[in-house]
């Protein structure tokens, strides 16, 4: 393995960069001259941005669900390039059925990849950026982090459970000057829709609920309105102020629905309250 022989610039850890937000990620990096570890399942899927940039790219084979390849990626990066200032999680995939048309081995998968990837990953960078006192750590979860719709509880429950962690690991860290960015896409225009969607047998019992669901992501698989450049560039942009906010909503419809959710949990509490509040012992 060669010693660092770029530019300085900020380097940057990129998991799922074979396509969609992971590589427009890399690109918009690479544009403002930092640098890159793009990573992937098959390395030969960054054989084109390899291209942009060859000294300040490397590409690794990476699947974030095996503790070695977390382990041996983060090395390579240092070995390369020294310490990661950035680590972005983005590997995943979109999955579609209801609970019980879920299997126990399509919801460990996905729980495996989108969340304990995630804090494998995020695990693996922490030493070296708390005794730097510096570094950023970027969650791509979804708007699917705080809310859900019928047919997408696997998928919710994993980005729901990172946002939690992430939240924790925000305040653990910050002492440190160690920042967290949760960001929180709606629909963009990348291969996660359409045939993409790994798609649980149906059951006719849900077709009322969760067929509607179906319906939407079959009919917008390459119409999704948000662009995923003007995404790459929000969330560098984020990531160069120092992300000043825990959390990076992007996409009008991210924010209407986030705002929908908040709306109707403050409904729910204070309709609650009363009842709440009562459950407190008698006073003596």
């Amino acid at each position: 393995m060669q010693t660092q022989t770029t530019p300085p610039g900020k380097v940057w850890l990129i998991t799922g960069t074979s396509s969609g937000f992971g590589r427009s990620i890399a690109e918009e990096v690479l544009a403002r001259g930092d640098r890159v570890v793009a990573t992937a399942r098959d390395p030969r899927a960054l054989d084109e941005l390899v291209a942009l940039a060859p000294d300040r790219v490397h590409a690794a084979r990476l699947d974030v669900t095996r503790p070695a390849e977390v382990t041996r990626v983060v090395a390579e990066a240092a070995a390369r390039f020294g310490a990661v200032d950035v680590l972005v999680n983005n590997a995943g995939f979109s999955i579609i059925g209801a609970v019980e048309e879920t299997g126990e081995a399509e919801l460990r998968a996905t729980l495996e990849t989108m969340f304990f990837g995630a804090v494998a990953m995020t695990r693996a960078v922490l030493p070296a950026m708390r005794e730097r006192r510096a570094g950023t750590i970027v969650q791509i979860t979804s708007v699917g982090g705080l809310m859900t719709s019928p047919g997408f509880g696997a998928y919710c429950a994993a980005k729901h459970a990172l946002e939690a962690l992430s939240e924790s690991l925000a305040a653990e860290v910050a002492p440190f000057g160690v920042r967290v960015l949760i960001v929180e896409p709606g629909a963009f225009r990348t291969s996660l829709f359409g045939g993409a969607f790994r798609s649980m047998p149906a059951l006719d019992a849900y077709a009322a609920t969760v067929g509607p669901t179906r319906a939407y992501v079959t009919s917008m698989a390459g119409k999704q309105p948000g662009d995923p450049a003007k995404a790459a560039r929000a969330i560098v942009d984020a990531v160069a102020a120092g992300a000043p906010a825990l959390r990076l909503p992007l996409g009008a419809d991210a924010v209407t629905a986030i705002r929908g959710k908040l709306a109707q949990v403050t409904a729910d509490v204070d309709r609650g309250e009363p009842i709440a509040i009562a459950t407190a012992f008698d006073r003596s």
